[in-house]
């Protein structure tokens, strides 16, 4: 699977006529993990498949793409539980459960999956 992503991410990147050197300079990383995510030597977590896509102008699905239903949901899933254990994933956790207003929280919702498409 994570050869998948990191082939997918290959793909992108010289879809956009990014090298890997500015790719790395765009994550703060060097260009040897850049080559080790895309060979799939390296597990690339939730939070930087974030950033990866972010800088590719991509939704993280796109490297998704091709995988099946079962490895799909595998896949998505250890995003998720990453993303989970990350700072920012405990931080917001921690803070919409004290949202009380149900619309509120509806509305944060719509307004990341937009954000989300955006990027």
């Amino acid at each position: 699977m994570d050869s998948h992503v990191g082939l997918r991410i290959r793909m992108r990147r010289k879809e956009m006529g990014v090298s890997q050197e500015r790719l790395a300079e765009s994550l703060g990383i060097t260009f040897q993990q850049v080559q080790k995510y895309e060979r799939g030597a390296n597990r690339v977590s939730a939070s930087k498949l974030w950033e990866i896509a972010t800088a590719l102008r991509t939704p993280v699905s796109y490297f998704y793409d091709g995988l099946s239903d079962r490895e799909s949901a595998a896949a998505q899933r250890d995003a998720a539980q990453d993303f989970l254990l990350s700072t920012d994933g405990i931080e917001l956790m921690a803070a919409f459960p004290r949202i009380t207003e149900a619309s509120v929280r509806r509305k944060i919702i719509e307004l990341v999956c937009v954000v989300a498409e955006e990027t």
